[in-house]
């Protein structure tokens, strides 16, 4: 467990995270970092993956498209 403080950074606040974190979130100045909501109330960190978020805007877009048909078979 890592324990991080909240800041005041201009009008905004936010955490530093430690660099051994960091690292294991393969991350970098410029990537980004997913913070997951769980089932519970707790958050998760998770490194960015490209593709599923291309997967994951093709299957909503999918899904918006066909709405009523997917409906339907969920009944």
């Amino acid at each position: 467990m890592v324990e991080l403080k909240v800041r005041k950074f201009g009008n905004s606040l936010g955490v530093i995270l430690p660099k051994k974190l960091i690292q294991s979130l393969k991350a970098a100045e410029g990537k980004h970092i997913l913070v997951i909501e769980t089932a519970d109330g707790a958050f998760q960190l998770a490194p960015s993956d490209v593709e599923f978020e291309q997967q994951m805007k093709i299957a909503s877009d999918g899904m918006a498209r066909y709405r009523n048909t997917l409906r339907a078979l969920a009944k």
